[in-house]
């Protein structure tokens, strides 16, 4: 199983997903992490100069240049079956669902105890977080 993990420094969940420029992509077999590679991740630095805002009576990440933003997020972890992060909007997380990729939105905040709490089935995924 491929687990990825959004991050900014390679050890800790970031709390934003969209802010996260990189991806730490866990494979997990047997209950044990039998390897992981960083991979950049596509995000708000890399969108900065374009315009982000919602348009006119439509809720945050929901628009088509959004979802255009959204499937350039995924390319790089489309062989993953999670992505794991603190905080996600809403847009961002239906996108990765629509490309079945399992949206999880943590308070854990080590990569390692999120991967594996995941892969136990023992990771909450606590939608209070979605934004």
């Amino acid at each position: 199983m491929k687990i990825a993990v959004a991050t900014e420094d390679g050890v800790t969940v970031s709390q934003h997903f969209g802010r996260a420029p990189f991806y730490v992509v866990a494979t997990v077999e047997e209950g044990r992490i039998v390897g992981n590679e960083r991979r950049a991740k596509a995000g708000h630095q890399v969108f900065a100069t374009e315009e982000r805002h919602a348009p006119k009576g439509r809720q945050h990440g929901y628009g088509v240049a959004s979802r255009a933003r959204h499937e350039q997020m995924a390319e790089a972890i489309a062989d993953c079956e999670v992505i794991i992060a603190g905080g996600m909007g809403s847009g961002a997380f239906e996108s990765m669902r629509a490309r079945g990729i399992e949206p999880v939105v943590t308070d854990e905040r080590d990569i390692r105890e999120a991967a594996l709490r995941y892969a136990q089935g023992n990771l909450p995924n606590l939608m209070e977080r979605l934004h």
